[in-house]
């Protein structure tokens, strides 16, 4: 089929059906539902429309192919309203037919926004918010971008890079210089750059790590071109298949492979094949300059100085100046000492001026640069807590993204913060920036986690490595925080010999694994472990036996790093650990929990995100109330084969909390969710093809918070929802079926409701009246366009 792209053809189509249809509303007296429906229809679909173009434009994307068929379908309709306009009213056949056709039109409209067009929106979004701190969303090899407007003292630098790009015999560059002089900010500069922008029409980003895998780096770039992974042979099998890919580009494409550390060169070397070919470069930052790669590459000038001091000093004042000079011109060093320091008072600046001016003298700007970062992390009594979940950082791999979910669940259980959980409070005037600058956890505790199961933290190598250090002082059998990388099968020395015989007394244990690790575990003793955080890339992937011994245990969280769902073996085990609260899977297959009943007496919360668990709860020999009879708190995110929730979901009425979000082939909840009689928070976020909600839901006189947003879907709200006596907040934006479609009379009746947030459209039609005459004291928002769309394929 013929196709069109969502530029400028679709939007002037688009908008002469709007004109048309809002011109024949205004000028015909007589109200006509099937025009007025049509026309608060496209009202809605209007600003996503642009939202996308924009989208694209900022990030000179190629824009999204859609069917031709719904441009001819709108340029038709604008035709058929006019004729339907001028009908007389008795014509009914006529009319009817025209309003059938015009119907049909409003379905294929809302259908494209609910799936392709949502997507198109969250791809662009995620490139957008790749480059910050903190984010949302989980893919992409998109070149991050930075998030100011102008960083100083990159000018030079970026000129001479773009100079060399420029270059038609320098096929492949490399960027070196120390960790956190600003390379990859560099890097990330040239994706804003209009003469970059313009010759290079696609630029791929992948962070290389220390133990860098070939295939892996080349199935990020297949999964970001084509979201497909293939299987490789060899790496030169899968530098063939890179190749063909590259030929089907059609312009130049720039390359980048970030943070390549000493003893990359035979890895890179396997990519000088790639950087002759015509259409491609390839551009390497790295610590190191690659000396057997000189034949190939262009090294450029170190960049110690990326920050042009000298010429900046004017900013501060004669204390200030003392610190910035202490910072030896890393940007990283400016920016975490600056964070660490903001807001506080004179006699602590005054403290850190002191620190610097008597420290020693240090050769190595590597030490230097951890010296200076490492005096930013050492806080007082009263705010070792910040130090201690700066240091849990390090539990998660090199290059990947920490759930901000997953660090609230080992926090609230590890720091005993209970209820009143102000203890983490404005960690972005406090620490460093990378410690999850957006994070506030408030002293509601159906707060905490609300909104941030998309969100995460990503973490500068350099500080991991500090966190690593800072974590590792003392012996093996002595420090809180355990941290094993694996690669291949090879154990850490300390583990083979001693392991049997070493009781270890961390309270956090984080086990990294690569795509070659075979499960082969060996027995250790984590007597004290109460945090146990699993990495994994393999596609099967054992339990290790030692966790039947971690008594205990209160927080698991799994994490499959590899591109397709993982089988997960030796669940069972999890029925040995008497005070597991928490657990998080992500990215996991969990077809055969019920084949393998495992009782969770303690267990409080669990969270599922973008695993498999279509078939996890059918042919169940054991009662979920059985397995869970303390089950507080449920999070389903992602779960794109969830069709239908298992009926015995119902019967835990423990249950306070449970949330579903962007399962998008859930189309109904079952009739028996009235039976949550405790439950204060359902959340049902981006579930698109859901309906409506069950009527029982009236029974859940304890509800405080109602989510619906973007449920597309939804045609009607249920009929008593008013008896939900005990609601504070609805949430409702983006219902778009629910435009036309008056609120149940027994709204009225939510005397506690404080919050409601809406579309405009529902706001004015609806929210507003009842507010006037009803609910005085309800507060309606029309939220901001939200960049998270809550859609990831």
């Amino acid at each position: 089929m013929e196709n069109m792209v969502l530029g400028a053809a679709f939007g002037k189509v688009f908008s002469e059906l709007y004109e048309t249809v809002k011109d024949v509303v205004m000028k015909n007296l007589e109200f006509d539902a099937i025009l007025d429906r049509l026309k608060s229809t496209l009202e809605v679909l209007e600003p996503l429309i642009k939202d996308i173009q924009r989208a694209n434009r900022e990030l000179d994307r190629p824009e999204e192919e859609i069917s031709s068929g719904l441009i001819e379908k709108m340029k038709k309709g604008a035709s058929q309203v006019k004729e339907y306009s001028k009908l007389p009213r008795w014509k009914f056949i006529s009319r009817f037919m025209y309003a059938n056709e015009l119907c049909k039109l409003e379905k294929d409209l809302i259908r494209f926004f609910q799936l392709e067009a949502q997507v198109m929106n969250w791809r662009n979004v995620l490139q957008i918010l790749l480059g910050m701190k903190i984010s949302r969303g989980w893919s992409s090899c998109a070149v991050p971008g930075h998030q100011r407007d102008f960083i100083v003292g990159f000018e030079v630098p970026l000129k001479e890079l773009k100079m060399h790009l420029l270059k038609e015999e320098l096929n492949m560059l490399v960027v070196t210089g120390p960790p956190g002089c600003g390379k990859t900010t560099l890097v990330k500069m040239l994706r804003d750059d209009e003469q970059i922008k313009g010759i290079y029409k696609d630029m791929s980003f992948v962070p290389i790590s220390r133990n860098p895998n070939l295939q892996v780096i080349v199935e990020k770039l297949f999964h970001k071109a084509t979201n497909q992974v293939p299987e490789f042979v060899s790496d030169e099998d899968a530098i063939d298949q890179l190749e063909q890919l590259l030929n089907q580009i059609n312009g130049h494409v720039l390359l980048i492979l970030d943070d390549a550390w000493s003893g990359s060169e035979s890895l890179l070397e396997k990519f000088i094949k790639i950087s002759k070919m015509p259409n491609c470069k390839i551009l390497v930052t790295s610590r190191t300059a690659f000396t057997r790669l000189t034949l190939h590459t262009r090294t450029l000038a170190n960049m110690r100085y990326v920050l042009n001091l000298q010429t900046r000093t004017d900013l501060f004042s004669g204390l200030g100046l003392q610190i910035v000079k202490s910072c030896g011109g890393f940007p990283l060093a400016l920016e975490v000492v600056g964070r660490s320091l903001r807001g506080r008072s004179a006699s602590v600046w005054l403290s850190r001026e002191t620190k610097c001016s008597s420290g020693p003298i240090i050769d190595s700007e590597e030490e230097h640069l951890f010296v200076c970062l490492r005096q930013s992390i050492d806080f007082k009594d009263n705010e070792i807590i910040i130090q201690k979940c700066f240091m849990d950082l390090g539990l998660f791999p090199e290059d990947q993204k920490i759930p901000v979910a997953a660090l609230i669940d080992m926090w609230l259980e590890l720091y005993d913060l209970g209820p009143d959980v102000r203890a983490i409070k404005t960690l972005d005037d406090i620490a460093i920036r990378n410690l999850v600058s957006l994070l506030v956890i408030r002293k509601d505790a159906s707060e905490v986690g609300r909104y941030c199961s998309e969100d995460f933290v990503l973490q500068h190598d350099v500080l991991r490595e500090l966190a690593i250090c800072q974590s590792s002082q003392k012996p093996i059998e002595q420090r809180e925080r355990l941290i094993v990388d694996i690669n291949e099968n090879n154990l850490p020395k300390w583990w083979v010999e001693q392991g049997q015989q070493l009781p270890l007394s961390a309270q956090s244990l984080s086990i990294s694994t690569d795509e070659k690790f075979l499960s082969m575990w060996s027995e250790i003793l984590p007597l004290k472990v109460e945090i146990l955080v699993l990495n994994f890339r393999t596609k099967n992937y054992t339990l290790p036996e030692f966790v039947a011994k971690m008594d205990r245990l209160k927080v698991l969280i799994v994490t499959n790093y590899g591109f397709s769902s993982a089988e997960v073996g030796n669940f069972q085990l999890l029925g040995s650990v008497p005070n597991l609260k928490r657990i998080r899977l992500e990215k996991v297959s969990i077809p055969s929990l019920c084949k393998t009943p495992v009782e969770l007496k303690s267990l409080k919360k669990i969270s599922l995100f973008m695993c498999h668990v279509g078939q996890a709860f059918k042919n169940c020999s054991i009662q979920i109330t059985d397995a869970m009879p303390n089950l507080r708190e449920i999070n389903i995110d992602y779960c794109n084969d969830l069709v239908e929730l298992p009926i015995g979901l119902c019967d835990i009425v423990t249950l306070q909390k449970f949330s579903v979000s962007n399962c998008h082939k859930l189309s109904a909840l079952p009739e028996g969710i009235g039976k949550l009689v405790n439950l204060e928070v359902l959340m049902l976020r981006s579930c698109t093809a859901l309906l409506e909600l069950p009527q029982s839901i009236r029974s859940l006189h304890n509800l405080n918070i109602l989510d619906i947003s973007d449920c597309l879907s939804i045609i009607k709200l249920p009929e008593h929802i008013g008896e939900l006596h005990n609601l504070k907040e609805f949430h409702m934006k983006g219902c778009l079926r629910l435009h036309n479609m008056p609120l149940p009379p027994s709204i009225v009746d939510l005397k506690e409701l404080e919050l409601v947030t809406c579309d405009e459209v529902i706001k004015a039609k609806f929210w507003e009246p009842i507010k006037k005459e009803f609910l005085t004291n309800l507060e309606i928002k029309v939220p901001e366009k939200d960049i998270n769309l809550n859609f990831l394929l």
